[in-house]
């Protein structure tokens, strides 16, 4: 794999202070010895310039070393993590600058403290591999703090949709399938065709394929007609943003690079954008705020006269709420699960509260009184009994045991292919603060209708032990609570 030039002058800068440090030369005997100047040796050992020729001999020849050892990448085995950090794409392909970090900075910490440095780069390498973090899940999580660190909301990607509607869609006009395939065609010259999944049963798990080279986006015939719309006016996105580096299927098949996955979420917000507007969305949340009570109903029908999933719709809740009202201590999480089975998946999340909320566990069970798990087996059973195909919405006042906080948390959940009996539900929860008592007015004072339920965060750390919905036994907080014992026993010895 190639070595970037920048790259490169960190490389050699840390190879020779290794070397130095290794002789017992200080920076001034070196300069002393080389005939090279001290700043320049700082330059150099914290990979801002690289020496010629001559002046790398010198190096050699006052270190007596040879010029081949001095120039050959190859590092010592402490040190040899950071160099496959850096002949990786890791550092290259994600841009840093929007995690607010300087390059140049991280590089010269990379040259201050290698040795310890190089010990944590390869402690999180192992951690990595042996819980099986890829390469996608580790953009997918640089992706989610930089959504977090700007509550999710880009007035950039607004303005570029607010210009797209216009052009095209003037007077409050519907942005739908029909006008979405028209925009691909005409001004991007694409050809739109389905695809039967019985005659490509490999493709059966994927949305959308574009074939760039004749300009041909292929749906999935068994789409629903929100999802189509979807997907088109994520296709206008990639083109109407000029976002050349992105993804060809949907979902993905494999993930190039993290640029590849920025301008995927970059077109997704955009479609959104255009087919949840923020001038219809803003007032209607605002009226459904102020009212009294809450009503589940209602709130799906607000989602459904949007035509767009709930997840869609949840996601465009995630953009307005933090920049429009003010509520930011809000998380989003997607389960997935096969009806009738007890397994659930996590396979989305985003924090804005940086607080604790489900995230994905190893070897453990999520709290079963979880409205978001509840709701799935709710809809499991309507579905067996009576053939219900429709979404369902539920709400909950969830209190963490642990904690003491408490969130109110809204779930729709519904079939996503039910040819192969697969559910899912999506969630919005919201940190019950005086603030955002202030801005629903439905949560004051008693909160009149919806359910309230103590909750906590896995079986194996839980403390209810009357809890009827438990499903493993709280191993983790028993192990804790012997260790409590432990040096409660060890301090009485003193």
């Amino acid at each position: 794999m190639a070595v970037y030039t920048d790259h490169i002058r960190l490389l050699f800068g840390l190879k020779l202070k290794q070397i130095r440090l290794d002789k017992g030369l200080s920076i001034s005997e070196l300069a002393q010895r080389s005939g090279l100047s001290v700043s320049y040796l700082t330059e150099i050992e914290k990979g801002r310039k690289y020496p010629k020729t001559d002046k790398i001999a010198a190096l050699a020849k006052a270190m007596e070393v040879d010029y081949d050892t001095l120039v050959s990448l190859k590092l010592s085995k402490k040190l040899e993590p950071i160099s496959d950090l850096l002949r990786s794409r890791f550092l290259t392909e994600i841009p840093l600058e929007l995690l607010g970090i300087d390059p140049a900075d991280l590089l010269e910490l990379l040259a201050e403290a290698p040795a310890k440095v190089s010990a944590m780069i390869s402690t999180v390498m192992n951690i990595g591999r042996s819980y099986h973090v890829s390469v996608e899940r580790l953009y997918m999580a640089v992706l989610r703090s930089y959504q977090e660190m700007h509550d999710n909301y880009f007035d950039d990607i607004e303005q570029d949709g607010d210009r797209f509607l216009t052009e095209f869609a003037s007077g409050g006009a519907e942005v739908d399938e029909v006008l979405l395939s028209n925009v691909l065609r005409t001004r991007f010259g694409y050809s739109i065709h389905p695809f039967e999944q019985e005659a490509n049963p490999e493709l059966a798990g994927l949305r959308s394929v574009f074939r760039p080279e004749s300009g041909t986006l292929y749906l999935n015939s068994q789409l629903s007609a929100e999802q189509r719309t979807f997907i088109l006016a994520r296709e206008v996105g990639f083109q109407y943003l000029t976002l050349k580096i992105r993804p060809y299927t949907y979902s993905y098949v494999e993930v190039e690079s993290f640029e590849q996955i920025l301008n995927n979420y970059k077109a997704s917000y955009f479609a959104g954008a255009i087919l949840i507007r923020r001038t219809e969305l803003i007032p209607r949340l605002q009226a459904l705020f102020d009212q009294p009570t809450w009503s589940n109903d209602s709130f799906l029908a607000l989602i459904h006269s949007f035509k767009a999933t709930p997840e869609r719709f949840f996601y465009r809740l995630s953009n307005l709420l933090p920049k429009h009202f003010g509520i930011d201590q809000l998380f989003f999480y997607r389960f997935n699960n096969t009806a009738g089975q007890t397994n659930f998946r996590l396979t989305k999340e985003m924090h804005l509260t940086r607080q604790h909320g489900p995230k994905s566990m190893m070897d453990e069970h999520y709290c079963r009184r979880w409205v978001a798990l509840t709701i799935l087996q709710e809809l499991a059973s309507l579905q067996k009994n009576h053939q219900f195909a429709g979404a369902l919405c539920q709400s909950q006042l969830s209190t963490y045991a642990d904690s003491g906080n408490t969130f109110f948390i809204v779930s729709v959940a519904q079939s996503y292919q039910p040819h192969l009996q697969q559910n899912m539900s999506v969630s919005m929860c919201f940190k019950l603060t005086d603030t955002l008592r202030s801005k629903m007015r439905f949560l004051n004072p008693f909160t009149p209708g919806i359910p309230q339920r103590i909750v906590n965060e896995a079986c194996e750390r839980c403390g209810i032990f009357d809890c009827r919905e438990r499903v493993a036994a709280p191993t983790s907080l028993q192990k804790k609570r012997q260790i409590d014992a432990m040096k409660k026993a060890l301090e009485e010895l003193k």
